[in-house]
C-alpha cells in the first residue's frame, strides 16, 4: 500500500502547485493593455484529466488507500488555505436571527483563481467516500470533524461568483483571455475536473454546515447581503440608483445565486452524491441535449464527456432514451428524444450553456403545446441523496431562503417599486416547485416510526412576522396568478399550487391512506374557469372593435366609390376585356390532337405577358418590340455519350452538321426560366464586368463566374448562366401565312419537287461563283434550265423581326456556336445555325431520357424552367435562320436531305448508320423554311414537316432493322399473329435481298416488331416534344399521365399510323429505290461483314459505375494503386471517375499535364477527356465527391457513403464503417443527367468563399 502511495504525493505534490495558479483581479479604470497567459494552465488540465480520474478510481478499489489519500489531501488543502487568507478581515452576518462569522472577501476587487487542483481533487474523493460506503463502515478512521465547512467551500464558491460577475458584465475591461478561460471551466473538456468538481466541493460543505449560515455566506460573496438583509434596501436601491448599468448586474447577480441554489439541490445524479449509478448519469446527459433538438450520433458524442478510452457510454442507453430516424437524400440520421422522457427535463440542467437553455426551454414549450398541454416545466421528480449529502435539501426550507424567496415575490407582487426581473421569479418559482416535489418524496417513502422532518408547506403558508406582517409564500403566489403582466408564468404558478394541494392532503392522510387531489383539482378547475371568462370577455370587446372598424372601412369605401364613379366604370370595364383576353386560352376538345402536317390541330394565337426581373416593367412578346429573353447556360456535355474515347482534333476545321448516333459530344442548354428585357440585361452584364476588372486590380481571386467566357449570375436566383434566349411566339405561324392548296402532295411528288427545286439552286450557286466569261453563255445555260412551277429563287423573304429580337438571336446563337466548338465567336460562321439546331436537339433527347430513366409521362407537369427553357430553345432555334446567311441554310439542307435523297453533288455523306435521326430531323426542319420561303406553288410548310418526319422515321426505321440483334431468347414464333409482324417480315425480306442476303437470317415476326417499336419510341417521344414546342400543340391528355405504354397515342399525335411499316407500303414507289441506295453503302457492308461496329437501338441509358456496398472495398482498391508516373509509388490521393470509373493519381505534382498551355492535375485533365470540362469524382482516402467543372470552378459535395447513424464521414475522422447510400447515389446521378454540376458548383461557391480560392486546376 505505501509503494502504492507514490501517485498520491506526486499528484498532491503537482496539484499544491497549480491551486490559485493564473490568479486575476477585476480592471475597473481601464481596459487591460496585454492578455496575459492562459493557455499552459488549460493545456495541462486537459492533459492530466484523465489522469486524476484514474488516479480516484485507483484510489477507490482500496479502502484504507482512500482513506490515506483523503487525509493527505485534505492536509495539503489546509496548507495552501493556511497561506492563502492572511490579513483578510472577519464580520459577522446576521438575517433572520440566524449569525455566522466570516471573512472579507470581495471577489470584484480581491485577485481570484479558477484554479483549484486541491479543492476538486478532495471533492472527488469525498464522493468516493460515499459512493464505496467507507464514510459509514470506518467513521473513526476519518478526519471528518476536524473539517472546516466555510474553508472547504470558500475558494470554489469565489470561482462560481467570478462566473457570475464575468456573466453580468462586471469583467469586461479584462479582455478575451478571462472570456475564455470561463469557456472552457464550462466546456465538456475540461468540465468534469473543473465545473462538476466545485458544485461537488460545494454540496460537500453545505451537507456539513447550517444552511441558513452557508446562504448568508454566498450572499456575502456575491455581494447581495445588504439587499436581502436591509428591509425594503430593494425600493431605496431601485429609487436612488439611477445608473441602469448597477441595476442590472445585481438582477443578474441575483439570477445567478438562485441558479446555483438549483444546482446544489437539484444535481445528484453523480454516484456517491445521489442515489444513481453510472448509466443514470450518461442517461440524463443525452436526454437534455435531445431536449434542445433532435441530434445526429456524431454532435451528440461530441457534446458528451469521453473516459480515458475515448469512450462516451452513450451506446448502452441510447436506445432507452431515444428513436433513431434515418435520413433522406440529404441531412444526417437523427436521434429524437422519446415522449415519455420529457418529463426528466430540467429546465436549469447545469450543463446547459445559457443559448442551449433558450434554445430547450422554447423547444419543450413547443412540443407542450403541439400536445395540448400547459406550458409549465416543473422540476423533475429527482432521485434521493446518498446519506453523506442528505442534509442538502434543508436549503430549500431554511429561513434565510424563504426569505429571499419571499423578498423576490413582494418585489413582483408590487412590480413597479422594485428592480426585478423575470427570469429571477422563474427561478424562485423553480425552487418552490423543487422543494414541493422533495417534500412530497418524503411523505410518499415514510414509515411508521419515521417522522418527516421537511415541512416546506407549512412554512410557505405562514404569514411574516411582526413588524413586517408580509403576507406568506403562498398568498402572493395565489396573488401572481392573476397578475395580467406575468402570463407566461401563469401555468407554472398554478402547477404550484395544485401540488401544493397535493402535499398538504397527504400530510392530512396517514400513511397508509390513499392519497386524493380532489381539494388540488376544484381549485384548479375554479382559476381555470376564471381564466377562461376572462379570455371570452377580452375576446368580445375586440370582435365588437373589428366590427365597428370594419364598418367604417365599407362605408369610407363606399363613398369614395361615390365620388369616382367615372373612373370605377373605367377599371370595371377594363377587367371585362382582360378577363376576355384571358378566356381564350386554348381549348382541348375531345378531338385528336394532330402535332404537325397539313391536319394539324390549329390553336389560337395567345398573348403573352412577361415582367421583366430588373426593372418590374411588363411588357407583351410580339414580333416588332423590344426583345425579352431568358437567362441561359450553355455547355458541352458527354452525358448521353456512347464513345467517349472520341473528341474534336481541330476545332477550327470540323464540320459538325451531321452528328454521329454516339452522340460523342453535344451542346446542352438550361436556364432557370427568369425573363429580362434585353437592353436591362444588357446594361446588367456591363455593370458585371466593370466590377470585375475593379475586383481584378484589388484581388487576383477567382470568382465563381467567369465574365471573360461571357458568365454572370442571374439577377434573382444567381443561377450561373453565360448567354441568353429571346422569347418568340411560334415562328412558324409567322413564315407560315401563305396561301395554302387544299391538293397537297404525296411524298414521292414532293421529294422529287424538292429534288428539282435543290438542283435549281445549285445550278445557281454553281453559275454564280464560276468566272463569268459571256453573258451569251450564260443567258443559255438559263434557257437550258427550266426552274420548277413556282420556284423563285431571287426572291429573299424580309426579316419580320424587330432590330433587337434580331440581335439577341445573334448574341444567342454565337454563344452555342462559340461554347459548342470550344472557339472564338464569329457571327458569319455558316456553323453556327448548325450549332443551334444541335443544342436544340441534344436538349429535347437529354431530357426524354431523363424522363424515361424516372417512369414519368412525356408531357407530364415539367418544372416551369424546364418548359420555359425547352418552348423557348424550340422557337429560336426555328427562327434563327432568319437571321444567317439564306444561301448557307439552304446548303445545309440540301446536304441533309441528299443524305437521305442521294444526287450527284453529294458524294462523301456518311452513311445512314452514322447519323443520329432526330438531329437530322431537327436539322431538317428547321432549315426547310429557307428553301420553302422561296415556293409559291402553293405547298405548305406543314406538308414539308410531315413528310421531312415520315422520311426520317423510315430511315430511323432501317437503322434499327439493320443493327438489331437476331437472338430470339426462345422465344421464337413460326407464324406471324398480327398485320405488324406479317408487314415488318415483308421489308426484314426486302433488306435482305437488298444486302446481297449479307443481313443475317430472318428473326421471327413477333421479335423484329418489338425490336422496332422499343428502338423507335425514343425517337417518336422526342419528336413529340420537338413539334409540340414547335407549333404549340397542346399534348393529348392520354400521354400526360404515367402508363405502360403511349405508342398509340404517340403515333396519333404524330400523324402517324399506328403500324409504322404501312408508310414503307403507301410510299413503295419511292421507298424501296431509297432503300437500295442506303444499303448499297459500303460502311453498311463492313457492317455487315462484322468488319466495323454501329449503335443499336434503343440506347441503353448511360449511368455513372456501380460502387461497392461496403466502403472497404475501395479503400483496398486505392491503397493498391501505384501513381503511373512516378516508378510503382504508391498515390497519396487516389480519386475514382464516378462517370468511367478510372482511378487516377490527383493533386500531385508527378501527375500534372499541360492541358491549353497550363499545367493542370489528373482531374481536371480527365474532365477534358472524359466530360467535356465536367466531372464528378469520388477522393478515396477522404471519402468525398469531387465536382469540377473547367480550370476554375470546383466544389466538394456529400458523399454517398453513411455510416449505420445515417452520417457521412468526410476525411475518415471517426473511422465508423461505410455503406452505399443507394438513395443519395441516385440523386448525384440525377444531378449529372440534369446537367446541373455546373450549377451545383455555382451555389456551392457563392455560399461558401473559402471555395473560391481554392486552385481547382491542380487537383
Amino acid at each position: 500500500m505505501y509503494a502504492g502511495n507514490i501517485p498520491i504525493y506526486k499528484t498532491e505534490s503537482r496539484s499544491r502547485n497549480e491551486q490559485g495558479m493564473d490568479p486575476i483581479t477585476r480592471q475597473v479604470g481601464q481596459h487591460i493593455e496585454m492578455e496575459p497567459e492562459w493557455e499552459a494552465a488549460f493545456t495541462l488540465q486537459m492533459k492530466l484529466t484523465h489522469v486524476i480520474s484514474m488516479m480516484q478510481d485507483w484510489c477507490a478499489s482500496d479502502e484504507k488507500v482512500l482513506i490515506e489519500a483523503y487525509k493527505k489531501c485534505l492536509t495539503v488543502l489546509m496548507q495552501c488555505h493556511g497561506g492563502y487568507t492572511d490579513g483578510e478581515q472577519p464580520i459577522t452576518l446576521s438575517i433572520c436571527g440566524h449569525s455566522v462569522e466570516t471573512i472579507r472577501y470581495c471577489v470584484s476587487q480581491e485577485k481570484v483563481s479558477i484554479h483549484l487542483p486541491v479543492s476538486r481533487l478532495l471533492a472527488g474523493l469525498h464522493v468516493l467516500l460515499s459512493k464505496s460506503e467507507v464514510a459509514y463502515k470506518f467513521p473513526e478512521l476519518l478526519p471528518l470533524s476536524e473539517l472546516s465547512p466555510p474553508m472547504l467551500i470558500e475558494h470554489p464558491l469565489r470561482c462560481l461568483v467570478l462566473c457570475a460577475q464575468v456573466h453580468a458584465g462586471m469583467w469586461r475591461r479584462n479582455g478575451f483571455s478571462l472570456v475564455n478561460q470561463i469557456y472552457y471551466y464550462h466546456n465538456v473538456k475540461c468540465r468534469r475536473e473543473m465545473f462538476d468538481k466545485d458544485i461537488v466541493m460545494l454540496q460537500t460543505g453545505v451537507s456539513m454546515m447550517d444552511p441558513n449560515h452557508f446562504l448568508m455566506i454566498m450572499l456575502s460573496r456575491f455581494e447581495l447581503y445588504q439587499i436581502f438583509s436591509t428591509p425594503d434596501y430593494g425600493k431605496r436601491f431601485s429609487s436612488e440608483i439611477t445608473h441602469k448599468d448597477v441595476v442590472q448586474q445585481n438582477n443578474t447577480l441575483i439570477e445567478e445565486m438562485l441558479y446555483l441554489i438549483i444546482m446544489l439541490v437539484g444535481e445528484r445524479f453523480s454516484p456517491g452524491v445521489g442515489q444513481v449509478n453510472a448509466t443514470d448519469e450518461i442517461k440524463r446527459e443525452i436526454i437534455h441535449q435531445l431536449s434542445i433538438k433532435p441530434m445526429a450520433h456524431s454532435e451528440l458524442v461530441k457534446s458528451l464527456p469521453e473516459d480515458e478510452n475515448k469512450e462516451t457510454g452513450m451506446e448502452s442507453v441510447i436506445e432507452a432514451v431515444a428513436h433513431f430516424k434515418k435520413p433522406g437524400l440529404t441531412g444526417r440520421g437523427m436521434y429524437e428524444l422519446k415522449p415519455e422522457c420529457a418529463k426528466e427535463f430540467n429546465l436549469y440542467f447545469y450543463h446547459f450553456s445559457r443559448a442551449e437553455q433558450s434554445k430547450a426551454e422554447e423547444a419543450q414549450r413547443k412540443m407542450k403545446r403541439q400536445n395540448r398541454e400547459d406550458t409549465a416545466l416543473p422540476p423533475p421528480v429527482l432521485p434521493p441523496f446518498c446519506p453523506l449529502f442528505a442534509s442538502l435539501v434543508n436549503i430549500l426550507q431554511s429561513d434565510v431562503m424563504l426569505c429571499i424567496m419571499g423578498t423576490i415575490l413582494q418585489w413582483a407582487v408590487e412590480h413597479n417599486g422594485y428592480a426585478w426581473s423575470e427570469s429571477m421569479l422563474q427561478r424562485v418559482l423553480h425552487l418552490i416547485g423543487m422543494a414541493l416535489q422533495e417534500e412530497k418524496q418524503h411523505l410518499e417513502n415514510v414509515t411508521e416510526e419515521h417522522v418527516v422532518t421537511f415541512t416546506f408547506t407549512q412554512k410557505i403558508s405562514k404569514p411574516g412576522e411582526a413588524p413586517k406582517n408580509s403576507p406568506s409564500i403562498l398568498a402572493m403566489l395565489e396573488t401572481l396568478q392573476n397578475a395580467p403582466y406575468l402570463e407566461v408564468h401563469k401555468d407554472m404558478i398554478r402547477w404550484i399550487l395544485k401540488t401544493f394541494n397535493a402535499v398538504k392532503k397527504m400530510r392530512e392522510s396517514s400513511p397508509t391512506s390513499p392519497v386524493t387531489e380532489t381539494e388540488g383539482t376544484i381549485m384548479e378547475e375554479s382559476s381555470r374557469d376564471k381564466d377562461k371568462a376572462e379570455r371570452k370577455r377580452k375576446a368580445e370587446i375586440a370582435r365588437l372593435r373589428r366590427e365597428k372598424i370594419m364598418a367604417q372601412m365599407s362605408e369610407m369605401q363606399r363613398h369614395f366609390i361615390d365620388e369616382n364613379k367615372e373612373l370605377f366604370q373605367q377599371t370595371l370595364e377594363l377587367d371585362a376585356s382582360t378577363s376576355a383576353v384571358l378566356d381564350n386560352s386554348p381549348v382541348v376538345s375531345d378531338m385528336t390532337l394532330t402535332a404537325l402536317g397539313p391536319t394539324q390541330t390549329q390553336v389560337p394565337e395567345q398573348r403573352q405577358f412577361v415582367t421583366c426581373i430588373l426593372c418590374q416593367e411588363e411588357q407583351e412578346v410580339k414580333v416588332e418590340s423590344r426583345a425579352m429573353v431568358l437567362a441561359a447556360f450553355v455547355q458541352r456535355s458527354t452525358v448521353l455519350s456512347k464513345n467517349r474515347s472520341k473528341f474534336i482534333q481541330d476545332p477550327e476545321k470540323y464540320d459538325p452538321l451531321f452528328m454521329h448516333p454516339d452522340l460523342s459530344c453535344g451542346t446542352h442548354t438550361s436556364s432557370c426560366g427568369h425573363i429580362m428585357h434585353a437592353h436591362c440585361w444588357q446594361r446588367y452584364f456591363d455593370s458585371v464586368q466593370a466590377k470585375e476588372q475593379r475586383r481584378q486590380q484589388r484581388l487576383r481571386l477567382h470568382t465563381s463566374y467567369d465574365v471573360e467566357n461571357g458568365e454572370f449570375l442571374c439577377p434573382l436566383c444567381e443561377c450561373l448562366s453565360n448567354t441568353v434566349i429571346p422569347l418568340l411566339l411560334p415562328p412558324r405561324n409567322i413564315f407560315n401565312n401563305r396561301l395554302n392548296f387544299s391538293d397537297q402532295p404525296n411524298l414521292t411528288q414532293w421529294i422529287r419537287t424538292i429534288s428539282q427545286q435543290i438542283k435549281a439552286l445549285q445550278f445557281l450557286r454553281k453559275e454564280e461563283s464560276t468566272p463569268n466569261n459571256g453573258s451569251t453563255k450564260n443567258s443559255e445555260n438559263m434557257d437550258e434550265l427550266q426552274l420548277p412551277e413556282g420556284f423563285r429563287p431571287d426572291f429573299h423573304p424580309k426579316n419580320p423581326y424587330s432590330e433587337s429580337i434580331k440581335e439577341m438571336l445573334t448574341t444567342f446563337g454565337t454563344a452555342t456556336y462559340k461554347v459548342g466548338l470550344k472557339v472564338h465567336p464569329n457571327e458569319e460562321d455558316p456553323r453556327v445555325p448548325i450549332m443551334c439546331w444541335g443544342s436544340c436537339a441534344y436538349t429535347i433527347q437529354s431530357i426524354e431520357r431523363i424522363l424515361s430513366d424516372e417512369d414519368k409521362p412525356l408531357f407530364g407537369p415539367l418544372p416551369c424552367r424546364l418548359d420555359d427553357c425547352l418552348r423557348s430553345l424550340t422557337r429560336f432555334a426555328a427562327a434563327h435562320w432568319t437571321v444567317a446567311s439564306l444561301s448557307v441554310v439552304q446548303g445545309h439542307f440540301c446536304k441533309l436531305f441528299a443524305s437521305l435523297v442521294p444526287n450527284d453533288s453529294h458524294e462523301e455523306l456518311p452513311c445512314i448508320l452514322d447519323i443520329d435521326m432526330f438531329h437530322l430531323l431537327v436539322g431538317l426542319v428547321l432549315a426547310f423554311p429557307a428553301l420553302q420561303c422561296q415556293d409559291f406553288s402553293g405547298i405548305s410548310l406543314g406538308t414539308g414537316d410531315l413528310h421531312i418526319f415520315h422520311l426520317v422515321t423510315m430511315a430511323h426505321i432501317i437503322q434499327i432493322l439493320l443493327t438489331s440483334c437476331t437472338e430470339e431468347n426462345g422465344m421464337d414464333q413460326e407464324n406471324p399473329t398480327c398485320e405488324e409482324e406479317s408487314a415488318v417480315l415483308a421489308l426484314y425480306k426486302t433488306l435482305h435481298q437488298y444486302t446481297g442476303s449479307a443481313l443475317k437470317e430472318m428473326p421471327s415476326g413477333w421479335h423484329l416488331w418489338r425490336s422496332v417499336r422499343a428502338g423507335v419510341t425514343p425517337f417518336l417521344k422526342c419528336s413529340a416534344l420537338f413539334f409540340h414546342y414547335l407549333n404549340g400543340v397542346p399534348s393529348p391528355p392520354d400521354i400526360q399521365v404515367p402508363g405502360t405504354s403511349h405508342f398509340e397515342h404517340l403515333c396519333n399525335y404524330l400523324s402517324l399510323p399506328n403500324n409504322l411499316i404501312c408508310l414503307f407500303q403507301e410510299n413503295s414507289e419511292i421507298m424501296n429505290s431509297l432503300i437500295e441506295s442506303w444499303c448499297h453503302n459500303s460502311e453498311v457492308k463492313r457492317y455487315l461483314e462484322g468488319e466495323r461496329d454501329a449503335i443499336r437501338y434503343p440506347r441503353e441509358s448511360n449511368k455513372l459505375i456501380n460502387l461497392p456496398e461496403d466502403y472497404s472495398s475501395l479503400i483496398n482498391q486505392a491503397s493498391n494503386f501505384s501513381c503511373p508516373k512516378s516508378g510503382g509509388d504508391k498515390s497519396r490521393a487516389p480519386t475514382l471517375c464516378l462517370v468511367c470509373g478510372s482511378l487516377l493519381c490527383s493533386q500531385s505534382y508527378c501527375c500534372q499535364t499541360e492541358l491549353e498551355g497550363e499545367d493542370v492535375g489528373a482531374c481536371t485533365a480527365h474532365t477534358y477527356s472524359c466530360g467535356s470540362g465536367v466531372g464528378i469524382f469520388l477522393r478515396v482516402r477522404e471519402c468525398q465527391v469531387l465536382f469540377l467543372a473547367g480550370k476554375t470552378k470546383g466544389c466538394f459535395y456529400s458523399p454517398p457513403y453513411l455510416d449505420d447513424y445515417g452520417e457521412t464521414d468526410q476525411g475518415l475522422r471517426r473511422g465508423n464503417p461505410l455503406h452505399l447510400c443507394k438513395e443519395r447515389f441516385k440523386k448525384i446521378q440525377k444531378l449529372w443527367h440534369q446537367h446541373s454540376v455546373t450549377e451545383e458548383i455555382g451555389h456551392a461557391q457563392e455560399a461558401n468563399q473559402t471555395l473560391v480560392g481554392i486552385d481547382w486546376q491542380h487537383l
